[in-house]
């Protein structure tokens, strides 16, 4: 018996090794293939960084490349990041649809349709959403070419519906041109950018009611003030982190400029200078000053001729990436490690420190 006992121990023992021994090359086989999909998940490279300042090596890893992560839209704009989603959302202007993409995806999906024209009567023009950005409460607003007002989306953002509601459609009693790009400053009031690009035939709409481009403020309680009237092509804005700076772009390429002004107290823009001047650079390489957003440190990525500018707060060029395409938007990920470029025809991320 101590024998057959003997016996049927080692014969459990070597089971179980047998047991361990597979189970083990089951999960090396798992992790190589996690391995395998992970390579597949490689985005093509384009374009280039030019290093004009030492300064740049915090901001930007050295071997920071910019990726491609979806392509083929008309003209993509407005990109946001949803961090529950963990996804980002962009705008199709010409095609009147918001776009989404995440991690692993081959292409972008559509996350709203229609997106800035709700009319029934056709008409040509740049009709979808531009500037996305997301309100206190978390509810996603809208930069609504088509429509020719700034719109909050009545659903949540997990089952987005294209139903608006109303923030800003006029001053005093004349239509908005079409909203072109917004922020929110942490006293609550939404700021947003007023160009032409929206109407069907831009400057020449015979439907444009205002005489000027405006950089408008709408309060928490609905009331709406005019900031300025004096940037000729108002397009990207956003606000230094101490909220105390207004940067706003001027997409006109005869004054291709980046306006920089102080905000008081009552919330109002005084004081307004030129932060940085690149006109010159107009017909040399592709695009215009478009939208621009701002670090926890103070530095402004800006779409302008040839790509992003990285600029510091002093107005000093750090860099710039040059994505090879009319360069429209850029946005962060939640904790900025990422930014998210739209481009043309594509839309690209660049890795950040």
């Amino acid at each position: 018996m101590k024998n057959q006992h003997l016996l049927l121990g080692t014969i459990v023992l070597l089971l179980a090794t047998a047991c361990r021994n597979s189970s083990q090359n089951t999960s090396d086989q798992e992790q190589t293939s996690d391995t395998e999909t992970s390579a597949e998940t490689m985005y093509a490279t384009t374009g280039s960084i030019n290093r004009m300042s030492p300064k740049l090596n915090a901001l930007l890893p050295e071997d920071a490349q910019l990726e491609i992560l979806a392509e083929g839209f008309e003209w993509s704009e407005g990109p946001l990041w949803l961090e529950d989603q963990q996804v980002v959302i962009f705008c199709d202007i010409p095609n009147n649809r918001i776009n989404s993409w995440k991690e692993g995806d081959k292409s972008a999906g559509v996350y709203l349709e229609p997106s800035g024209y709700t009319g029934t009567v056709e008409r040509g023009g740049e009709t979808g959403s531009n500037g996305l950005l997301l309100n206190p409460e978390g509810k996603l607003v809208l930069c609504q070419h088509g429509d020719r007002r700034m719109a909050l989306m009545d659903a949540p953002l997990d089952a987005p519906m294209p139903k608006f509601v109303t923030i800003a459609d006029n001053w005093q009693g004349k239509k908005l041109n079409s909203p072109n790009d917004a922020a929110y400053h942490s006293n609550g009031s939404l700021y947003f950018t007023d160009p032409p690009y929206g109407l069907e035939f831009n400057m020449e709409d015979p439907a444009k009611e205002l005489k000027f481009q405006g950089v408008y403020r709408v309060k928490p309680n609905g009331e709406i003030s005019l900031m300025t009237d004096q940037v000729t092509r108002p397009n990207g804005i956003a606000f230094s982190p101490d909220g105390k700076t207004a940067y706003v772009a001027s997409s006109d390429p005869e004054k291709a400029i980046w306006m920089a002004y102080e905000v008081n107290e009552d919330g109002d823009f005084v004081n307004g200078r030129v932060f940085l001047d690149v006109t010159d650079q107009v017909d040399k390489m592709p695009g215009l000053p478009d939208g621009l957003k701002v670090d926890n440190k103070g530095n402004l990525f800006a779409t302008g001729p040839g790509g992003v500018y990285i600029i510091s707060p002093e107005g000093e060029i750090l860099g710039l990436v040059n994505t090879g395409q009319a360069t429209a938007n850029c946005a962060f990920n939640s904790d900025q490690s990422e930014l998210y470029i739209t481009a043309d025809m594509y839309l690209m991320r660049l890795k950040l420190r």
